[in-house]
């Protein structure tokens, strides 16, 4: 059973950092890609990140490029998001899921392309 747990959330001023950490376990580690997601109120759910285990590539969302940077520990089985610059509009609460990658992705950034999910971690960033 494909199993995510988030860590690492919580205030923050505006200009501040974080990183959060997503525990990954029951799968194929290479397998898999592990993207990043955030839902503020009232709004969608939208995709932050994502990263391929199997060879590292990686994308991001124009709203946090040059901002945040996704990287896994392979041995840990954990994949991290290093926040830097927030802004209060990255309030939200970040969920990391998980996608085969056996089946190709558009961008890796969509939801309806992921089929676990974590729990989430709220994340607020006070101005």
């Amino acid at each position: 059973e494909v199993q995510l747990v988030e860590s690492g959330g919580g205030l923050v001023q505006a200009g501040g950092s974080l990183r959060l950490s997503c525990a990954a376990s029951g799968f194929t580690f290479d397998d898999y890609a592990i993207g990043w997601f955030r839902q503020a109120p009232g709004k969608e759910r939208e995709g932050v990140s994502c990263i391929s285990n199997n060879d590292g590539s990686t994308n991001y969302a124009d709203s946090v490029k040059g901002r945040f940077t996704i990287s896994t520990d392979n041995a840990e089985k954990t994949i991290y998001l290093q926040m830097n610059n927030l802004k209060p509009e990255d309030t939200a609460v970040y969920y990391c899921a998980a996608r085969t990658l056996s089946i190709p992705a558009i961008h890796g950034l969509l939801a309806w392309e992921y089929d676990a999910w974590g729990q989430g971690i709220k994340v607020t960033v006070s101005s």
